[in-house]
């Protein structure tokens, strides 16, 4: 027991947690998931140019093949255990300390408290909240990022025109996608600070029609607004498109382990 009574939830404040309320503060991080159903999302996959985001890679973190790739997800996620939101991710592909493919998160943003906590205090996943809008009603799919309100920093857009065959993004998007995160707690003095490669996953569950996947490729493109020093997503430079898609699916997200820790 945690709180004197017996009312206690997975994350503080305990008698009201933010998430996991039906779960108890003792519950294994690898057992709690967070579910999704009837999500829309649009993302672009890049040539990374410059070294800027080399230097944002935690160490023993390498990328995947000859050159850095990244990329990014703009997602509309209607319901969720955490609630509504929308979301932005930012993506470099990269080697993990076991030599596998995942994708280390540097910058994500979400429009939901709970979505923002859940995140950081499980995963590591470093969320921020901001003003994201998903635009799926035209020809052409747009997601775009505020922060603060006004500023836009980031767009990104497809326009959808041949459904995805086979196995076009599974080499990319494996079933499930590994993610990794930097979990930080600073030390206060009489007690050890934990700093943590976190190992997470995103397991897509595509939506179906006349049996083949709901995910269409077409052209695409990312664009970065004004250069922010307090959210520095345009660090993650486009060189050229590989890849832009936008996809129906169902979901889900857990942690699978601790990679690495880091003496404070």
């Amino acid at each position: 027991m945690v709180l004197q009574g017996n009312e206690e939830g997975f994350s503080p404040p305990f008698d009201s947690s933010i998430y996991g309320a039906s779960y108890s503060p003792s519950t294994p991080g690898t057992e709690y998931a967070i579910e999704y159903s009837d999500c829309k999302a649009l993302g672009v996959m890049f040539n990374v140019e410059g070294e800027e985001a080399m230097d944002i890679l935690p160490e023993g973190v390498e990328p995947y093949g000859q050159s850095l790739q990244g990329g990014v997800l703009v997602a509309r996620y209607p319901h969720s255990t955490v609630g509504e939101y929308n979301e932005v991710i930012c993506m470099l592909q990269v080697e993990d300390l076991d030599g596998e493919m995942a994708y280390y998160i540097p910058y994500i943003y979400v429009t939901n408290d709970s979505a923002m906590a859940a995140g950081r205090e499980l995963a590591g996943a470093p969320k921020k909240i901001a003003d994201i809008e998903f635009d799926d009603t035209g020809s052409v799919y747009s997601g775009t990022m505020e922060r603060p309100t006004g500023q836009n920093l980031l767009t990104a857009t497809v326009k959808p025109e041949q459904r995805v065959q086979g196995g076009m993004i599974d080499a990319m998007m494996p079933k499930p996608t590994p993610l990794l995160s930097i979990r930080h707690l600073p030390p206060i003095e009489g007690s050890d600070g934990c700093t943590q490669l976190v190992k997470w996953y995103a397991d897509f569950d595509y939506h179906e029609s006349d049996g083949e996947r709901d995910m269409w490729y077409g052209p695409g493109s990312v664009s970065y607004g004004t250069e922010s020093a307090v959210d520095p997503v345009h660090k993650l430079a486009v060189d050229d498109t590989m890849l832009s898609i936008y996809a129906e699916f169902d979901l889900e997200l857990g942690v699978t382990e601790i990679q690495k820790e880091w003496e404070l």
